[in-house]
């Protein structure tokens, strides 16, 4: 089996979006630490933060995925820009104590210009300087489709960084699968091949969570336009194999399809009625 959730809002607390996800059916969801745009973060009340705990727990949901901002670029040319997304990487990781179960999913950076390798160097040395041994959560970096000058459009780019990191041990992936369907791995037709080769550049071991989307765009377009579930390029049937996969099973799959919550709800009740009929 698989979790399947969706991301919701924080605004009315961290409680609030358990209950919500028990009302859609779900057993897991992701959640933005700070405004996705703007990176403000909302002040977290730690009552609110334990009650969310007790009833994922209570509930047997599976880890949650917490999500940083998309303005935090560890790997900017522009100092400050660098800086400013260290701060909030940093004070992400200290928010993320209060919470059990729960992964914290980032995407890497765009190096601006200053080349892959330049990239992976600066994500590498700013997680090295942060994920000081008090901190437990495990991060993950995010598969990216390659739009401009994203680092993580491959697998190879995100072993580096993961190679780099020496202060802290569990540095995970999230697996999205528009972003690696846009990267070009074809997960329609070589499902297998493609986990394999994710195997044997990185580990299954270290995919934590999935991202589950369909695609806008043809495998390869490097564009990151999702879609919702079997209205677009990777298909109703490619969504569903990838769901029923033997190597993905236990991991949280995070729905971010444009969708509200009526949309949402008949995702996740599809992909639970997948389960059921090959666990009759």
């Amino acid at each position: 089996m698989i979790y399947i959730g969706c991301h919701l809002s924080v605004t009315n607390g961290y409680e609030a979006m358990g209950k919500t996800m028990l009302d859609f059916g779900g057993n897991t969801f992701a959640y933005f630490t700070r405004n996705p745009r703007g990176g403000k973060s909302k002040d977290i009340i730690p009552e609110d933060a334990g009650a969310l705990n007790a009833l994922c727990k209570k509930n047997r949901f599976g880890p949650l995925v917490a999500h940083g901002s998309y303005t935090m670029n560890l790997c900017a040319a522009n100092p400050s820009t660098r800086s400013n997304g260290l701060e909030m990487f940093a004070k992400d990781m200290e928010r993320m104590k209060l919470f059990e179960n729960t992964f914290y999913n980032f995407h890497p950076g765009a190096h601006t210009g200053q080349g892959a390798g330049k990239g992976i160097e600066l994500i590498a040395d700013a997680l090295n300087r942060t994920l000081t041994p008090d901190v437990k959560t495990v991060v993950l970096l995010e598969t990216m489709a390659g739009k401009g000058s994203e680092v993580g459009k491959n697998f190879e780019e995100l072993r580096e960084i993961i190679d780099r990191v020496t202060s802290y041990a569990e540095i995970g992936v999230c697996f999205d699968t528009c972003h690696v369907w846009d990267a070009g791995y074809d997960v329609v037709n070589d499902l297998d091949g493609v986990l394999t080769h994710f195997d044997d550049v990185i580990g299954l071991d270290r995919l934590y969570a999935v991202h589950f989307n369909d695609s806008k765009n043809p495998c390869g377009s490097h564009k990151d336009r999702h879609e919702k579930l079997g209205e677009g390029y990777i298909g109703m049937e490619g969504m569903k194999r990838i769901a029923l996969h033997p190597a993905l099973q236990g991991k949280p799959f995070i729905l971010e399809t444009p969708n509200d919550d009526s949309g949402y709800i008949r995702e996740i009740h599809t992909v639970l009625g997948w389960m059921d009929n090959t666990n009759p």
